[in-house]
């Protein structure tokens, strides 16, 4: 076995037993039905799911519907805990809302994306091994788990709290997240669109205050969620915490902004330009 096959193989590992961790923790105190817990079942869908796309993906060596399978993930297990879950309230309805709307948006705004590309080269030296591209699916069941844990969680919880401040501040917060994130998302569509701007940078808009906004929307976006969930949690449901963390840390230090930042590097490093707008343009937290 090659050593990244190996690697891929001890990473699929513990994203399940992560999950199944998560799983265990965020059942407690939750829904059950025919006597399973809710949440629990919820987890082991997500992946699922992913091992089920896997497949024809893999036959197919393509990476086209990875994140339409991932977006289609959230919204149908939320759906499905709040038509499971008895005495849904206010708080769980409005917590599954906000995820189908910003799955459904940033779903939909990703396969737009691949589609006219044609590909995410990102996957072009996994695709073609069994267990390293059957690991990209195994890690996005773990992500939908993890980012939606709090969502999920306070859906399937059994502690009901009327909607509060917590809720206001949290529903807030969300959407200033989401209004930078989509916004982002579309001033680089129109951007690259535009077939002057062939070969160059965005540095405009909302890329002026930040190298990469839509990522400090989606951090911000989870935290309101995390605040929403709050005041239903308890015990070992307070693994929901890990929800922003997770994000933050994937888009941080993970797949997201060091892939970015070494391709950008590669492919503009060393132009004056590029040089000056990296030089005083902020990673993420964008400046006033």
């Amino acid at each position: 076995m090659k050593d990244s096959d190996r690697k891929a193989l001890i990473i699929f590992v513990i994203a399940v037993l992560v999950g199944a961790l998560v799983a265990v923790a965020g059942s407690q105190g939750g829904a059950t039905v025919g006597g399973f817990p809710l949440f629990a079942l919820g987890v082991a869908a997500a992946f699922l799911i992913q091992w089920l796309a896997f497949i024809p993906a893999f036959k197919a060596q393509t990476e086209k519907y990875y994140d339409l399978t991932g977006a289609l993930t959230y919204i149908s297990i939320t759906v499905l805990l709040v038509l499971l879950t008895p005495g849904v309230d206010a708080r769980g309805l409005l917590l599954a809302a906000m995820v189908v709307v910003w799955a459904g948006r940033l779903g939909s705004f990703l396969f737009r994306r691949v589609s006219k590309h044609g590909k995410d080269d990102r996957f072009d030296e996994i695709k073609p091994s069994f267990l390293r591209f059957l690991n990209t699916w195994t890690v996005q069941g773990l992500w939908v788990v993890l980012t939606a844990a709090a969502a999920w969680i306070a859906i399937t919880s059994a502690t009901r709290v009327g909607l509060d401040w917590w809720a206001l501040a949290g529903f807030l917060v969300w959407a200033v997240g989401f209004g930078i994130e989509a916004v982002a998302d579309n001033q680089k569509g129109r951007f690259k669109a535009d077939p002057a701007n062939e070969g160059r940078f965005i540095s405009t808009g909302l890329w002026s205050k930040s190298r990469h906004p839509n990522y400090f929307g989606e951090i911000v976006l989870w935290i309101g969620v995390l605040l929403i969930a709050v005041p239903v949690l308890e015990g070992w449901q307070w693994v929901a915490l890990l929800s922003p963390v997770f994000v933050a840390l994937l888009l941080i230090k993970g797949s997201g902004i060091p892939l970015l930042e070494k391709k950008a590097d590669k492919k503009w490093g060393g132009e004056p330009g590029y040089e000056e707008y990296k030089k005083n343009t902020p990673v993420l937290i964008p400046k006033l």
